[in-house]
């Protein structure tokens, strides 16, 4: 195993620590919610009176904020190493999981934890040991 150190950029990985905790902050003293994005997409695929709106607004903003910063600035590049197939069955098993632990790692890793939740240190700690333990087997015991 090597670490690609060219790849190591702490300013930006900062900044945009910095960045998820303001918002989520905010958007709780704002609004009295948690910035949970499973809840806010489950909560949008099954509407109640009111409540559309503003998941709506949460999710376009998700969506258009990297478009915004590449008006700034050139997109860092995406490699996916996995098939189309691995990545259907990683989506429904995130999908599954957020659904089973009530959020996740937005709504409970970011906010749950800063609100000292154990509910929520007790989800991130078992969503992060799983996912140590699936990349962990992938790459060192199933690898080809």
């Amino acid at each position: 195993m090597s670490i690609d150190w060219s790849a190591f950029t702490p300013w930006p990985a900062l900044l945009g620590g910095l960045l998820i905790g303001l918002a989520a902050a905010m958007f709780v003293l704002l609004n009295g919610r948690i910035a949970g994005i499973s809840g806010i997409l489950g909560g949008l695929l099954q509407p109640a009176r009111g409540d559309v709106g503003w998941r709506a607004a949460f999710l376009l903003g998700l969506i258009g904020s990297p478009l915004a910063y590449a008006w700034f600035a050139t997109l860092p590049a995406v490699q996916i190493d996995a098939g189309f197939g691995a990545l259907i069955a990683a989506g429904l098993l995130v999908g599954i999981g957020t659904r089973y632990g009530s959020g996740c790692t937005s709504g409970h890793g970011v906010c749950g934890l800063s609100r000292l939740s154990p509910r929520s240190l007790a989800a991130t700690v078992v969503f992060m040991g799983c996912g140590f333990v699936i990349v962990y087997g992938i790459r060192h015991l199933f690898a080809a």
